[in-house]
């Protein structure tokens, strides 16, 4: 290649090299890179651009939220109704999932009754539409209260990023009674965000 004049040292590119208006702290990234944000990458010596969402990847946990409740609730409802056990996240991203994982201190006194447990997401049911939800419990012993403890857990995708509450509800046969906490029970809710 022809240069007029001197041609340009054969060297790397050092800093000295580049005026200190091209990288400076009012064009650093302030938040993570969105999607569509590019990096330069050297292929085989070659620069090429490529968008964030292949590099960063999906899977990462963004957030963790806990709730805890440690008052006896009941319910004698044949429909499901609020158990209280609730907590709150805000996802980052309508494309995050949620994942809840519900632990349960639960308890039934009457014999040859079910109890069912289900999550609500708002006034939505994730479970199965009014079915036998998550869980269940049942009392085979004539005896008195049988306490046991429980879990379950969903892949929830919310599909916004509005603060958005996951309650536990419960129902149970006619004449019995759906339980948390009894005895001085515990329960936990935790709701883990889910970058993807």
């Amino acid at each position: 290649m022809a240069y007029i004049g001197q041609a340009p040292a054969n060297k790397p590119v050092e800093g000295s090299d580049i005026s200190s208006t091209v990288i400076t702290g009012q064009t650093a990234l302030a938040t993570a890179p969105a999607d569509t944000d590019e990096f330069l990458i050297s292929d085989a010596g070659t620069l090429k651009r490529i968008d964030a969402s292949l590099v960063v990847g999906g899977g990462k946990v963004l957030q963790v939220i806990h709730g805890t409740d440690e008052t006896a609730r009941e319910t004698t409802s044949t429909t499901y109704a609020t158990l209280t056990l609730n907590a709150s996240i805000t996802p980052s991203a309508t494309s995050s999932k949620v994942l809840a994982i519900v632990n349960l201190a639960t308890s039934s006194a009457f014999q040859a009754k079910y109890a069912f447990f289900t999550l609500y997401r708002g006034s939505t049911d994730v479970g199965n539409s009014g079915g036998s939800g998550f869980f269940y419990t049942y009392d085979n012993d004539g005896g008195g209260d049988v306490y046991m403890g429980g879990s379950f857990a969903h892949l929830d995708s919310p599909s916004t990023t509005s603060a958005t509450t996951y309650t536990l509800y419960g129902k149970c046969d006619s004449g019995g009674k759906a339980r948390i906490n009894s005895n001085g029970g515990r329960s936990t809710i935790t709701l883990i965000e889910i970058g993807v």
